[in-house]
């Protein structure tokens, strides 16, 4: 009976990293893009993205102080520490501007445009 449990516990360590290596792969293949935020400075202010189509935003805290990417009409919110990195992934986008801000300069406002 334990070698039965242990057959399954390596066949779901096994599944588990697998997905995590596909999902991986999978944001690593879409079209990228970077922002950086610098303590209320977004660059760019302007990201043109293509429409129709899943997209990566790399954020890039280079700033002294906490930042927060937010979107409402996207759903999208993340939040880094000073100097950290990270990104968010967005569905794919109707044409239009999706408008993004730093939650924590709300004077930092930027744009995404599909097209």
């Amino acid at each position: 009976m334990q070698r039965k449990y242990k057959l399954v516990a390596a066949s779901l360590a096994l599944a588990a990293g697998w997905f995590a290596s596909v999902a991986t792969a999978q944001a690593a293949d879409l079209p990228t893009f970077k922002l950086e935020m610098n303590d209320g400075k977004l660059n760019p202010t302007r990201i043109e993205v293509p429409a129709g189509q899943r997209i990566k935003i790399e954020v890039h805290n280079i700033g002294k102080g906490a930042a927060e990417f937010e979107s409402i009409q996207l759903r999208k919110e993340k939040v880094l520490a000073p100097g950290a990195d990270s990104f968010v992934v967005i569905a794919p986008l109707e044409k239009g501007e999706y408008k993004f801000f730093d939650d924590f300069h709300q004077s930092a406002q930027g744009v995404i445009v599909a097209k």
